[in-house]
């Protein structure tokens, strides 16, 4: 017995090693067939991370995992991601693994896991799932099977928390599938059995733009009889679940080579209300177990036909309810009267003869009754729309009355008489000649309130005149924190804004008492990564608010607005009796002919602000006439960084703007963004040096003049701006009969480089000066102009200011010697003149040599000459020669 029990725990050993080892053995050789396998049958490039081996993991089965799968197209759709996946999970038996490399291996189970499968079928009819490579040498269907290299002879398929897109783009459909979770269990070696499935899914439908399902939970259980010799399937036992909305279907799918058949009827299993609220989505519906439904609510339906590339199947799908009513037991109000009679319907299997209908849809909320009835025809080509639209609603009730999750807080009376009907390709073509719309819709007593506004929203009186395809609004009147406003004017497209993607256009006149820039700001928000690492979606990454206020120009608006404000508040600016046009096009505001009164003067602009970037921007010409200068600028953070000094000044200035640069969320200036120039002139002005510590310590340091003198009417000067640095071309004005010349630039951040250049009496610079250069030239130059340079630097609040004397003095000195220089050729000049006046009184006799005069002259018995006489005497020896050279003839006898 021991050596029985010896013996088979050798065994067992034996066992646990070769079950150890074996995975080592076979791996590569699995590794290899799996990649000859995808070489031989895919036309993708597919990789994987690793492949594992095990036999423990599903004992007595085999078990292989390939480890972050990815499959990459080829052309046409080079590079595109048709599916990755973590896990993929193979179990075989492991006989399988003893097979050789050319024999089919059968796969008993299958498993996908954390999976993304991205199907696309181009407008041209491409799939990129149409991956498989096509074997010319397989003659037969066991041929096919042979080569193919695996056998799908599955017991039981998994996908599990997978996503899945599908977009075909010839029929304009998009289908996603999150949370995708999809298991069936069945035995596919079978010719004929049953499979036994359990899906769950978030669904999103789109179709021809057009969203149909955003994200609805959808369950479904099926057992499905499958005939796989004849490729039909039959529903059996099945029930689905949209949202929270029971259905019970049957039926069958028959594959066939060039099309499908397709016989299915479905239904709700009850009749209570209560399915209306289920179809709505579960975080709108909320809990509807206690809530209390009176009528009916009935969805059945037939779908029937084949599918091929011309034919969809036949369709009678209804949607009916009778005087109905609901009432959550949280709420104080009820919602009754309601009738519903909606049919979807295709009677030819043509798609563009399907079709809807609403009849008698109506619902009433206290003693407000609204009713709607139209048809939607043609669907999949030119649509056609008839709509009646009748009734009342109290907006303020339906929170009464239904559980909204609204941030913003609605209340008015809204109500509508209105019958339309139009084709689609006119409202996209903008021939609302063709659009046939009649009736009336008004608002009163409207709020509006969000924590997206600071203030709220106030409609006392709104208006629309339908008639074809223009919409009048005679009147509106509107209130929000200081602003008030009232308009009118006309909507040309109000059809093609609802049903497309098409602009709000229009023309309105408004006037306003009040309008206050601020009233409209709205909190800014902006994307924010979502936390889950592996969420790629849209969905996944929520919009929050930054916190920050912005005024943002809305991208659905076309409008041209002829606007007249008594006062326009704006940052801390007030403008009176503000006229002008502006156009509200692509996020942009063109404002043209705009005038106002401020700062005791006017102000004409014409420019464009712009929201459509992330920073705003804005360029504008502006002409101001005759502001107070104390005024504009103590207000203005812009022109107080164009002209610093100005805030020294009591007085009148007209100036032109040409600016351009980028703007602050409260559409403020940012000043360092600045660009252009500008023209400006000091119409009247007084000075206070006082104001500015610049002109304080300059009036100390030249203290020869009193800054409280200069005379600064009618300056003008242009200045240039750029990356935050001003440029001031030179200017001159008076301070008590002294000119001063001024040049430089100077920054946004207040740091200057000026220079001053004043024309300044000799005497100002001193008497030692003055009389040390009298000496040297021998004259009194006290009352000599000169130039005196002054170089100003630092900032305007700490400034640094130097005179250079020394370059006043080397000015004056030039001076005097040019003084000089001009007096010495003038005697030189009159010497000249004395010259000739002599020639002309004297006989042709010979001039005496001047060097025999010297000959006999001792160096001490020369009388000393002044300078003047040097240069008479010089003149006169050169002139002279010159003169007896031109009148010596020629002796032409050879004496």
């Amino acid at each position: 017995m021991k050596k029985a029990l010896k013996i088979f725990g050798i065994f067992i050993l034996v066992v646990v090693i070769i079950l150890i080892a074996a995975p080592f053995v076979f791996e590569t050789q699995i590794e290899n067939f799996v990649k000859k396998t995808i070489n031989k049958n895919v036309n993708a490039q597919v990789e994987f991370s690793e492949i594992d081996l095990s036999f423990f993991r599903s004992f007595p089965q085999a078990t292989v995992v390939l480890k972050d799968v990815s499959v990459l197209n080829n052309a046409p759709f080079q590079g595109d991601t048709l599916a990755l996946s973590e896990e993929v999970l193979l179990e075989m038996s492991v006989k399988e693994l003893f097979k050789g490399s050319e024999e089919p291996k059968s796969i008993d189970e299958f498993r996908l896991n954390n999976a993304y499968v991205n199907i696309k079928v181009d407008s041209l009819g491409n799939a990129n799932y149409d991956i498989a490579i096509e074997d010319t040498t397989a003659t037969t269907a066991t041929d096919t099977t042979t080569s193919s290299g695996f056998s799908f002879d599955l017991k039981h398929y998994e996908i599990n928390n997978s996503r899945l897109k599908y977009l075909d783009e010839g029929s304009k459909m998009a289908l996603h599938l999150e949370d995708l979770n999809h298991n069936g269990t069945g035995d596919f070696s079978l010719d004929e059995s049953e499979l036994d499935t359990e899906t769950t899914a978030l669904v999103t439908f789109d179709f021809d733009g057009t969203n149909y399902l955003n994200r609805n939970k959808v369950a479904l259980d099926a057992v499905i009889q499958m005939d796989l010799e004849n490729m039909r399937y039959t529903f059996l036992e099945n029930e689905a679940m949209i949202n929270q909305l029971p259905l019970t279907f049957d039926g069958y799918v028959q594959v066939n080579e060039d099309n499908n058949e397709i016989d299915l009827s479905f239904k709700t299993p009850s009749s209570d209300f209560k399915n209306f609220l289920a179809v709505i989505p579960e975080e709108y519906a909320k809990n509807i177990e206690n809530v209390e439904t009176n009528g009916d609510f009935v969805v059945n339906g037939i779908i029937r036909g084949v599918v091929d590339e011309t034919c969809i199947p036949k369709m009678d799908i209804k949607v009916s309810s009778n005087n109905a009513s609901f009432k959550y037991p949280d709420l104080p109000k009820s919602v009754q009267d309601i009738n519903i009679d909606l049919k979807i319907i295709n009677e030819t299997g043509l798609v563009d003869d399907t079709y809807i209908t609403f009849d008698n849809v109506t619902f009433q909320i206290d003693q407000d009754r609204f009713a709607a009835n139209g048809s939607v025809r043609n669907l999949m080509e030119n649509m056609l729309v008839n709509l009646n639209l009748d009734g009342t609603i109290n907006l303020a009730n339906i929170e009464q009355a239904y559980p909204l999750d609204m941030e913003l807080d609605l209340n008015g009376i809204l109500t509508a008489d209105l019958t339309t009907s139009f084709d689609m390709n006119s409202i996209e073509n903008e021939q609302y000649q063709n659009v046939n719309s009649k009736g009336t819709a008004s608002i009163r007593n409207f709020s509006y309130s969000s924590p997206e506004i600071p203030n709220e929203v106030q409609i006392s009186s709104a208006n629309l005149n339908f008639n074809q395809g223009n919409v009048t609004v005679p009147e509106l009147k509107m209130t929000t924190g200081q602003t008030d406003i009232t308009a009118s004017g006309n909507i040309q497209n109000l059809m093609g804004y609802l049903f497309t993607d098409q602009a709000l256009k229009g023309n309105f006149q408004v006037n306003s008492n009040t309008f206050a820039v601020n009233d409209f700001m709205v909190a800014e928000t902006e994307e924010t990564a979502a936390e889950d690492a592996e969420a790629t979606s849209e969905e996944d990454t929520p919009a929050q608010t930054t916190g920050e206020e912005a005024v943002k120009i809305p991208s659905f608006l076309d409008v041209q607005v002829a606007f007249n404000a008594n006062r326009v508040l704006y940052d801390n600016l007030e403008l009176k009796n503000t006229t002008g046009t502006i156009i509200l096009r692509d996020e942009t505001a063109t404002l043209q002919n705009v005038t106002s009164s401020i700062f005791e003067g006017s102000i004409a602009l014409d420019g464009n602000v712009s929201t459509k970037n992330p920073t705003p921007t804005f360029q504008m010409d502006l002409n101001l006439n005759s502001l107070n200068i104390a005024q504009s600028f103590n207000s203005m953070e812009m022109l107080q960084a164009l002209a610093p000094i100005a805030n020294a000044l009591e007085g009148k200035l007209q100036t032109t703007l040409n600016l351009q640069g980028n703007l602050n969320n409260d559409m403020t200036p940012q000043l360092q963004s600045l660009a252009g120039n500008a023209l400006a002139q000091i119409l009247t002005a007084e000075i206070n040096p006082d104001n500015m510590p610049l002109l304080s310590r300059l009036d100390n340091e030249l203290s020869f003049i009193d800054l409280n003198d200069i005379d600064l009417d009618n300056l003008r000067t242009n200045l240039t701006f750029n990356n935050g640095n001003v440029e001031i071309s030179p200017f001159n004005f008076d301070v008590e009969g002294i000119n001063v010349e001024v040049a430089g630039s100077h920054g946004f951040d207040m740091d200057m480089n000026y220079s001053v250049n004043l024309d300044v009496p000799a005497r100002y610079l001193g008497s030692q000066i003055g009389g040390a250069i009298g000496q040297l030239s021998g004259e009194n130059i006290q009352d000599m102009m000169v130039a005196l340079p002054v170089n100003l630097s630092g900032t305007f609040d700490n400034p640094q200011i130097n005179l250079n004397m020394q370059q006043a003095v080397a000015n004056l000195t030039q001076k005097i010697a040019q003084q000089q220089k001009e007096k010495l050729q003038q005697r030189g000049i009159d010497a000249i003149n004395d010259v000739l006046k002599g020639r002309r009184t004297t006989d042709n006799s010979t001039p005496q040599d001047p060097t025999a005069a010297d000959s006999t002259a001792t160096p001490q018995q020369t009388p000393p000459q002044s300078t003047e006489n040097k240069v008479e005497e010089a003149a006169r020896n050169i002139l002279g020669g010159i003169l007896n050279n031109r009148t010596k003839k020629k002796d032409t006898t050879g004496n």
